[in-house]
Order: structure tokens, then sequence, then C-alpha cells
């Protein structure tokens, strides 16, 4: 079979906390104290283990980006987006290096199409034993007209998305070149929420690598394209230079 299929429990998935459209419904990630399962912290950043794993194949785990469950990454720091950043992507190579997990897949949902279910600023690590990395992903869907490119680092708009519209890429050709790594992202988690032309309240964080070679790719989410939906037909905007232009001035 040419797919990655896992098994998802609908009986764990009903009893999971939610907040992004039922905005009164109380915030599992800020009450600390209660929290259980906890493997590591950077102040208030932390790592633990999934209440709900809900996918059957393998191990879920949750990394809390602060205390704050009412800013999201434009708003962070630079320093806490450095720590944030360098915390996540340690954890992520740990899990990879573990031999437990042949992949692990670490990214971020956020807003109502993202497919997220906690509005408090996370990010998800989840391990699989089995699993067909060839079929995660392309690095043609990495090429892309550049934006920046700094220390190693490489900023592209995706000539080649693996949805459609405007996915923002980050090709670092060294990988501990984590605080530009930051600072890419967070450009990007910007312009997409704040600089964009179209009210935009969702967005994905993608990592993923091929062997010791790791790609990033930040997407914006509307409601998904129809003939994707249905047939796989990848949409290339035809303004992808203006937005190119419009990330340059704005932030270079």
């Amino acid at each position: 079979m040419d797919i990655n299929l896992a098994h998802f429990n609908t009986e764990i998935g009903r009893q999971k906390p939610e907040n992004i459209i039922h905005k009164d419904n109380a915030c599992p990630f800020c009450a600390t104290d209660e929290l259980t399962d906890i493997i590591a912290t950077d102040g208030d950043i932390i790592l633990l283990k999934n209440k709900y794993n809900v996918i059957e194949e393998a191990d879920q785990f949750v990394l809390i980006e602060g205390k704050n469950c009412d800013i999201d990454i434009p708003s962070y720091s630079q320093a806490h987006m450095h720590r944030l950043i360098a915390f996540g992507m340690d954890h992520w190579e740990r899990m990879r290096t573990s031999g437990k997990y042949e992949t692990v897949l670490f990214f971020k949902n956020y807003g109502p199409y993202s497919g997220g279910t906690i509005r408090h600023p996370h990010m998800q690590l989840v391990g699989f034993p089995s699993f067909r990395q060839e079929l995660a992903f392309r690095r043609s869907e990495f090429d892309g007209l550049v934006v920046d490119e700094r220390n190693g680092v490489v900023l592209s708009l995706s000539t080649q998305p693996r949805v459609g519209f405007w996915e923002l890429n980050i090709v670092p050709a060294d990988t501990h070149a984590t605080e530009t790594i930051a600072d890419y992202i967070q450009i990007c988690v910007d312009f997409l929420m704040n600089a964009f032309r179209r009210p935009l309240t969702s967005y994905n964080i993608f990592f993923y690598n091929e062997g010791a070679d790791i790609f990033i790719k930040i997407m914006p989410r509307f409601a998904t394209s129809p003939i994707f939906i249905g047939y796989n037909i990848r949409l290339l905007p035809s303004n992808l230079s203006e937005m190119r232009d419009r990330i340059r001035a704005k932030y270079f």
C-alpha cells in the first residue's frame, strides 16, 4: 500500500478538550500544576506525554510553548523564540535518534482550520515505530522562489507546494543554526497572520527530515481547495513574486 495509514481511536478522541471553537471552555495547558507525565522543561516551556493518545500506532507528545494562552509566535520575544525552537528541535532529534521510532513528526496547529483543538500555543511530537518515510514528503516540495538567505539557511516561497498557494519553506544547510531558523519561522508566521492581504486565522508548521537533512514548511490554512481534496491538484498562485517582494520589503 502506497500510503501511511494509521488508526484514530474515536473513543479517546471524544474525550479531548476543545477551546478553539468553544472559547469559554477551560484550557488544560494553563493549569500547569495539574499536568502529568512531564518529560522536560525550559522555564515555562514544557514537554509532556499527550494525555489523549488518539493515534494507536504512535506515541504522542505535547510541547507547551509558554505560560501565556493569549499570545502566539508573532508576539514572542526573540529570546523566547530562540529557546522554543532550540528546545523543540533538540527533543525532536533525541526522539529520532533514540532507536525507538522509524520516524518522528514535529508540527504545530494553530487556529480553526489547522486541525487543532486547543487555543493555547503548543506543538506536537509524534513517534511512529513503523512508518514509510519516503511517503511523507518530496524534497522538490521545498524548491522555491528565494526570499532571503543567511547563515546557511534559505527562506523561500514554494514553487511546488504540497497543497497550494503561498507555502513558505525554510531549508537549513546547518541544522544547528536554530536561531536563524527561529527568526525565519517568526517572520513567516507574522507575515501570514498580520500582513497578509486576506484575513487569516490558521496556519501549520511542519518539520521534516531525510537522514540528517531537515526541512520546515509554514502553511497558511483556509478551507482546502476541492480540486486538491478530490483530485490532488496543487494550485500555484500567479502572484508569488509579488508576495516575495512584500516579505522582503517588510522584514529585510
